[in-house]
């Protein structure tokens, strides 16, 4: 469980610097509104983060059900995009009379505390529910 969580954590760190890159890039050297470069960006991260945890932390080879694993994994991600977006909007409206390079800290960082607090909930459900080992669980004692 500790490897797991310890190889969560690692993709979880990769996939949040992929998406707190894209997300300074969108905003702020490409003038894109801020909500809309965090939905950008969290969707770029969505796809290496999935593959991360399924076939590294989780050690899952071969496909993934689609309805047991894809379609839920999509759903979690895109509640905390959802809850993300509106965060990063928020502080993007807050700051927006501070310095550019401030600003380059503050919209990641709205990014990063809602994927934080998150992260807790995701590994559970990652391992209780999506990546759960099935089969042998469920077979009758002989």
């Amino acid at each position: 469980m500790i490897v797991r969580a310890a190889r969560c954590l690692c993709v979880s760190v990769g996939t949040t610097v992929l998406s707190a890159v894209i997300l300074v890039a969108l905003a702020l050297g490409a003038g894109v509104p801020a909500g809309i470069a965090n939905v950008i960006a969290v969707v770029a991260g969505i796809v290496p983060s999935y593959l991360g945890n399924r076939r590294w932390a989780w050690n899952r080879p071969g496909r993934g059900s689609l309805t047991r694993e894809v379609v839920p994994f999509w759903v979690l991600s895109l509640t905390g995009l959802a809850i993300s977006t509106f965060t990063v909007a928020r502080v993007a409206t807050l700051t927006e009379s501070w310095a550019g390079s401030w600003r380059a800290i503050a919209l990641p960082m709205a990014n990063l505390s809602v994927f934080a607090a998150l992260w807790v909930v995701q590994f559970v459900l990652l391992d209780r529910v999506i990546f759960r080992t099935r089969g042998m669980e469920t077979c009758p004692a002989p």
